[in-house]
């Protein structure tokens, strides 16, 4: 059986996002396809996702320095401690689907935190003499991505895309040999296409789910 880790970073509902409802029909065909997987569900903006600030960088200090966790400071624990959850919950799954929105040409800066959690030395890359190796070489990932223009490879703007560009440059240093992407965009271009766009969306997104 394996771990599936949803990983959404959208505000709206379901209703009012593309990325939401092709991520969702991905769901359902991964879990027709694969029964006996879990499919655990990580809502960004509806989880505590600890930034990179000061306390953190204080209580990684202090920890590597030899001091207890128990010692840290409540704001450094909690922080610290969330941080290492969440790194902790990546590391133990097989498959990861991430689904987000394009804002000004880059993702949301909540899944920006959410990579900074789960870029952890030791845990999903290690340093070498000869630079860092990914060490997440067993797992694979699908990227879902909604934009009201047309960013992908190839398009006009593709230079401009820094989202599913960011996200496959972590993917490489972390190590995933496989990471897939499905755009769901244009519909603020041609919004008289915005609904067939969706629907060739979700059927790419079907297609991909059964051999994910």
């Amino acid at each position: 059986m394996a771990t599936v880790l949803y990983i959404t970073a959208n505000p709206n509902a379901q209703g009012a996002s593309y990325s939401l409802t092709v991520g969702e029909e991905f769901v359902e065909a991964y879990r027709s396809a694969n029964p006996n997987d879990e499919v655990i569900r990580l809502d960004l903006f509806q989880s505590d996702i600890p930034q990179l600030d000061a306390d953190v960088f204080s209580g990684w200090g202090k920890l590597g320095a030899g001091t207890a966790f128990a010692e840290l400071t409540d704001a450094e624990k909690a922080k610290v401690g969330r941080l290492g959850q969440l790194v902790d919950q990546f590391v133990a799954a097989d498959k990861y689907v991430f689904v987000n929105p394009i804002w000004n040409f880059s993702i949301p800066p909540v899944l920006k935190a959410y990579i900074d959690a789960i870029c952890v030395a030791g845990r999903t890359f290690r340093y070498t003499d000869k630079g860092p190796i990914g060490l997440m070489t067993d797992k694979k990932a699908v990227h879902i991505q909604a934009s009201g223009s047309v960013l992908s490879p190839g398009s006009i703007y593709a230079d401009s895309e820094m989202g599913h560009r960011y996200l496959d440059s972590i993917m490489k240093f972390i190590g995933v040999p496989s990471f897939e992407a499905i755009f769901v965009e244009g519909m603020a271009k041609s919004p008289d296409q915005a609904l067939a766009i969706k629907e060739r969306a979700i059927q790419r997104a079907r297609e991909v789910a059964t051999s994910f």
